[in-house]
């Protein structure tokens, strides 16, 4: 099995890092891509949803990303200590009917070895919004790396 650095134990930098790699995979909507990052048998919880496996992780993100159109995300690391990261996170999107919404939540994540997350909890609340009020579109601007998005 091949390492995805960084490696736990996390350092502050390493935390930053991991947390940065996820928001840049999450942007590509590529559930494939995304998958990669996880165990073959990855456990997560999404709200109300259960997932088990890649294979699993996958068909949630394909449906995801179907009904989630313009999806953009930001993550910010809120701490870590060992094999584990907490983030908490915003994304927008636009649903089938055009109508906008804002979606915050809190992530828990927990890794291998290897450097590949096994477990990820995601608690997640969403806000309608209207389109002038959208913040986040597309991936992060290069000069917005490393800066925590403001709460809205």
């Amino acid at each position: 099995m091949a390492d995805r650095p960084p490696l736990p134990p996390f350092t502050r930098e390493t935390a930053l890092q991991k947390v940065q790699a996820a928001e840049d995979a999450w942007n590509t909507r590529d559930p494939h891509k995304v998958s990669l990052a996880y165990t073959e048998d990855s456990v997560w919880r999404n709200r109300d949803t259960f997932v088990t496996g890649r294979a699993a992780i996958v068909e949630f993100l394909t449906a995801k990303w179907a009904r989630e159109h313009e999806y953009a995300l930001r993550k910010d690391l809120w701490s870590f200590e060992g094999n584990r990261i907490a983030v908490r996170f915003q994304y927008e999107s636009r649903d089938a009917d055009g109508r906008c919404w804002r979606s915050y939540g809190n992530e828990l994540w927990e890794f291998d070895e290897h450097g590949l997350m096994a477990r990820r909890e995601a608690s997640i609340n969403d806000v309608r919004i209207e389109e002038t009020e959208r913040r986040i579109h597309g991936p992060r601007p290069e000069s917005e790396r490393g800066r925590s998005f403001p709460l809205h």
